[in-house]
């Protein structure tokens, strides 16, 4: 297992070419002590038993995909999937793959670009698609740039599936957050949307005007209002770290684990759109160029 370490003289992060794992991002708190704000494991070799997608690049179809089934240009496609539900790209998806390092760059802004190419069928979906990342660091943000391209039309929606822990507290409860988002899909019990827009008002997901979580636990697909600049943002006053979240996406799963002390913000299309004709789209055709950009900016109080 390969990694590669870039640092500005604000953030330092560490990749890992199996799954494009970020597996550290290191950013300093109001104190000037190092924290890690990605939840991850010690050795590289763990990441093999992981099941959770720490860091990983989730796809080909980040989400649940309903029935574990779609039809396309009116052939159906078969996927591997549990009691129902399709997740995060099948029993082995992209975050379980050994990625190649295409490029790194030290320089003012350094990056590092790696790629891996899905073969036609895998895991069910049509195509031979080649896929890359790009992280790149810019003073005191994280850049993460998903591309794509296909041979034969399919569906694709990839993300980055990090938890973000700002502070050592045991609970994230005091993190004050607040989304630019005034509607969400109503999903059912196995987390697969209904096809419903809801709106957040009165409701525990309005986020937004920030205020604390407090017990507020979240796996839940939000859209973005696309008049505002930014989707997201986090802030721990233990350790002054605030987060921003930026990106051309249309959704947002915001996720925060039952076991662990934790939020993730997987930038994305709607879960399902396969499924869905009313949801944005998610085909990718053999002209056109899939892409997914999404920034994490860091400031201290």
């Amino acid at each position: 297992m390969k990694q590669v370490t870039l640092s500005t003289p604000f953030i330092t992060l560490i990749v890992l070419d199996y799954g494009a794992i970020i597996q550290k991002l290191l950013v300093k708190d109001k104190n000037g002590n190092t924290v890690n704000v990605v939840i991850g494991k010690d050795f590289p070799s763990e990441y093999t038993s992981d099941d959770v997608f720490l860091g990983a690049c989730v796809g080909r179809y980040a989400g649940r995909i309903s029935g574990g089934t779609f039809e396309l240009d009116r052939e159906k496609f078969f996927l591997h999937h549990e009691n129902g539900v399709h997740l995060h790209g099948g029993k082995e998806g992209f975050g379980k793959k050994y990625w190649t390092f295409d490029e790194v760059s030290h320089g003012n802004s350094p990056f590092v670009r790696l790629s891996y190419t899905s073969k036609h069928l895998e895991e069910g979906y049509p195509g031979n698609v080649k896929a890359s990342v790009t992280y790149r660091l810019e003073n005191n943000q994280l850049h993460i740039i998903h591309k794509a391209i296909t041979d034969r039309t399919t569906v694709i929606n990839l993300t980055n599936h990090s938890y973000f822990r700002l502070d050592d507290a045991p609970t994230i409860d005091k993190y004050e957050l607040q989304l630019n988002c005034s509607q969400y899909l109503e999903t059912d019990q196995q987390s697969l949307p209904t096809g419903k827009v809801v709106s957040v008002k009165k409701s525990d997901y309005d986020f937004r005007k920030e205020r604390p979580m407090r017990n507020t636990r979240l796996d839940t697909p939000f859209i973005i209002d696309t008049k505002m600049y930014v989707a997201a943002a986090i802030r721990s006053r233990l350790s002054g770290i605030g987060m921003k979240v930026i990106t051309n996406q249309p959704a947002m799963v915001v996720y925060t684990p039952p076991d662990m002390p934790a939020i993730c913000f997987e930038t994305q299309n709607y879960p399902d759109a396969p499924n869905f004709p009313e949801f944005p789209s998610s085909i990718l055709r053999p002209e056109e160029v899939y892409e997914n950009r999404s920034q994490f900016i860091f400031d201290l109080d």
